[in-house]
């Protein structure tokens, strides 16, 4: 896990040092004469990567999981219109080409007329204008130096056509195309970034889910239709058996109900919340065929089952421990079982005394943590678990959202 985070890291640092670098290999003045170092060294170098930096973590890390994946397209769509806004107004790459321009001005007027490049702009030569931005500018081409002003500042009074040329490029105002293009292709590939994540992520809880739920499975299997269970259930329907139980029929093909149950069924990712529910009130009728008179157990559901569906076996867990710390042959005890279907939500509660506490108690705690790890993948963010233990009860309260 360190080693492929690390992996990532360094993905990220070499992508972005290649975004960095393609300022300083295409913009780089007209002629080329404006050196790397002249361009790292600017500010609106700076301005230029750390916009288009931050824009891409935001929208990686925050816009689009908090707003696009939670379907909140809306404000999604408002936000991203701000940034634009944004982006439209600090209009990064046309300063950072507006500087660049300046300096190879500034050298251009140093080399061929003997202009000081370190007066721009503050110390232009008279005749030159700021334009809009700032930035010294010739005069325009029909302008000839007054005469009051000294001697005129180029050959035969003419500026040469390169300066011709950047003077009206600067007192043209022009849309800044360039910035809103560079953002929309982050904004589009940060998208694409984190929803390639998020379907990986996806896969991944699937495929952890499947394994949570063979693991669950077998869990069940050996803590619940193990030969000890089945022992004392067959013992116990034997005992109905040779007295002519009326129930003795009824008791096998419960047992039998079980076994079909949680070797077939449970195969599937969802089932009927009613087989579920079938499940569990069998494996209470013949928990019953053993308790004693001290024990009373209640099982409750209300609500309409039909349509709804679940993760199989996810309330064995807690219908077991019931059964294993809940009775005793020496003291009254009450359980009680719940299940409240709504169009929303289900809700499981169950209540039992705690009587004693043994091995096995390890054990139930690894059981109700692999349920943990299964609520987590197979409904995240769609069910609150509360287990409280206190004066001897034990209360599990399990509520899903559809």
């Amino acid at each position: 896990m360190l080693r492929l985070k690390t992996f990532s890291v360094l993905i990220h640092i070499a992508c972005w040092l290649l975004f960095m670098a393609f300022p300083l290999l295409f913009l780089n003045g007209p002629d080329g004469n404006v050196s790397m170092g002249t361009i790292i060294v600017s500010p609106y170098y700076w301005l230029f990567c750390a916009t288009y930096i931050a824009l891409f973590y935001l929208n990686t890390n925050f816009l689009f999981p908090r707003f696009f994946l939670r379907k909140k397209y809306i404000d999604y769509a408002v936000i991203c219109f701000c940034l634009l806004g944004v982006v439209y107004v600090l209009k990064p790459y046309d300063k950072l080409l507006h500087s660049i321009n300046k300096k190879a001005f500034a050298q251009m007027a140093a080399s061929q007329f003997g202009m000081p490049p370190t007066g721009f702009p503050g110390a232009m030569p008279p005749g030159f204008t700021p334009d809009s931005n700032g930035q010294q500018l010739p005069p325009p081409p029909n302008m000839q130096p007054d005469s009051a002003q000294g001697p005129q500042m180029f050959p035969g009074g003419m500026p040469p056509p390169q300066f011709r040329e950047r003077w009206r490029n600067g007192r043209r105002k022009h849309f800044d195309s360039s910035s809103l293009f560079l953002f929309l292709m982050i904004m589009a590939l940060s998208t694409a970034i984190k929803t390639v994540v998020q379907w990986q992520t996806t896969e991944q809880r699937a495929i952890s889910a499947e394994a949570e739920k063979a693991s669950a499975e077998l869990s069940f299997l050996k803590a619940q239709i193990n030969p000890h269970f089945l022992f004392n259930t067959l013992n116990n329907i034997y005992t109905l058996a040779i007295t002519n139980n009326e129930y003795t029929a009824d008791s096998i093909m419960k047992l039998s109900n079980i076994m079909r149950y949680v070797t077939d069924d449970v195969r599937e990712d969802l089932v009927d919340l009613q087989n579920e529910v079938n499940c569990i009130s069998n494996y209470i009728d013949l928990q019953r065929l053993r308790l004693g008179a001290k024990t009373v157990v209640s099982f409750t559901v209300q609500g309409d089952l039909a349509n709804k569906k679940i993760a199989p076996l996810l309330l064995m867990t807690f219908v077991e421990n019931v059964f294993k710390y809940g009775i005793s042959k020496q003291h009254q005890s009450n359980i009680d079982i719940n299940l409240l279907v709504k169009p929303d939500t289900i809700t499981f509660l169950c209540v039992n005394p705690i009587f004693e506490r043994n091995q096995n108690l390890e054990r139930t705690g690894i059981g109700i943590n692999n349920t943990r790890e299964r609520l987590k993948y197979l409904y995240p963010g769609k069910h609150i678990l509360n287990i409280n233990e206190e004066n001897n009860q034990f209360t599990v309260i399990l509520t899903l959202y559809s």
